[in-house]
C-alpha cells in the first residue's frame, strides 16, 4: 500500500511538471507576426464585427482623398499606426468614428492593417496651391520655431521638414493641411491626450494663424517624404 501511494505521488508530481513545462513553453511562444495580406482583406472588405472597409475613407493604398478629412496613411510607421488605433480604442484619442471602429478590432487585426498601410507608397494627388506667404511663415515655425513664445521647431521631433522619426513619430511632409490643422486644434482643446507632455504643450502655444501656416508648409513638402517611404510599396 505504501509503495502504491508513493508511486501515485510520483505520477502526480511528474504530471504536474509536464503540464508546467507545456504551459511555460506556450508562454514563451513568439508573438504572432503582423500579416499585411490579412490587413489588405480588412482594408478592402471590413470585418464582420461592424468595421467597414478602411478603404472607404483612407483608400486602398492609404492616399485618402485629398480633402483633408481623412489622413494620409501610406508609408506611415506601422508602430505609430497601431498605437493610434489602440489609443482610439482606449479613449485616449477621441473620435466619433474611429473610437468605435478600433474597439471592434482585435490586437492582431490592428497590427495587420497597420503593417499593410506602412508598406504603401501611394502617389500624391494634385492639390490647390496654398498662399506662399502662409507657407513661408510655416517654414519658419517648422524649421526654427518661435523665440517670442519659446515654441520649439516642429522638425526637432518630426525630422527634417517633417519626414518623420520612425517608429514612434509620424511624418508630416505631404500630410493634408486641413488634417494637420484639425489635430493641432484637437490638442489645444484636449480631445487628443496621447502626448500631453509634447504635442499638447506645443499646440497650446500656437495661434490660429500659426496652425494654418505650419499645416500649409507641411502639405507642400514632399521631397523629404519621398525619400523616407519604402520604394517597394504597391
Amino acid at each position: 500500500m505504501r509503495t502504491a501511494g508513493l508511486n501515485a505521488v510520483k505520477t502526480a508530481v511528474g504530471l504536474a511538471a509536464l503540464l508546467g513545462s507545456v504551459h511555460s513553453a506556450r508562454a514563451q511562444d513568439p508573438v504572432r507576426a503582423p500579416d499585411p495580406k490579412n490587413g489588405a482583406v480588412i482594408i478592402a472588405q471590413g470585418i464582420g464585427t461592424g468595421v467597414p472597409a478602411c478603404a472607404q475613407c483612407h483608400a486602398f493604398n492609404g492616399e485618402s482623398d485629398g480633402s483633408g478629412a481623412f489622413p494620409r496613411l501610406a508609408g506611415q510607421s506601422a508602430v505609430y499606426l497601431a498605437k493610434q488605433l489602440r489609443d482610439f480604442a482606449s479613449g485616449i484619442r477621441n473620435s466619433a468614428v474611429m473610437t468605435q471602429l478600433a474597439r471592434s478590432m482585435s490586437t492582431e487585426q490592428i497590427a495587420d492593417v497597420a503593417a499593410y498601410y506602412a508598406n504603401m507608397n501611394a502617389p500624391f494627388p494634385p492639390l490647390k496651391p496654398l498662399d506662399p506667404t502662409l507657407i513661408m511663415r510655416g517654414k519658419q515655425l517648422a524649421r526654427v520655431g518661435s523665440t517670442s513664445d519659446q515654441t520649439p521647431s516642429c522638425n526637432a521631433c518630426h525630422g527634417p521638414d517633417g519626414a518623420g522619426e520612425p517608429p514612434d513619430i509620424p511624418y508630416l511632409a505631404g500630410q493634408y493641411s486641413p488634417y494637420i490643422a484639425l489635430n493641432l486644434q484637437m490638442w489645444q482643446r484636449g480631445f487628443r491626450k496621447n502626448s500631453p507632455e509634447s504635442m499638447a504643450a506645443v499646440a497650446s502655444r500656437l495661434s490660429p494663424g500659426d496652425i494654418q501656416a505650419v499645416s500649409a508648409f507641411y502639405q507642400q513638402v514632399r521631397d523629404s517624404l519621398a525619400a523616407s517611404v519604402p520604394s517597394e510599396g504597391h
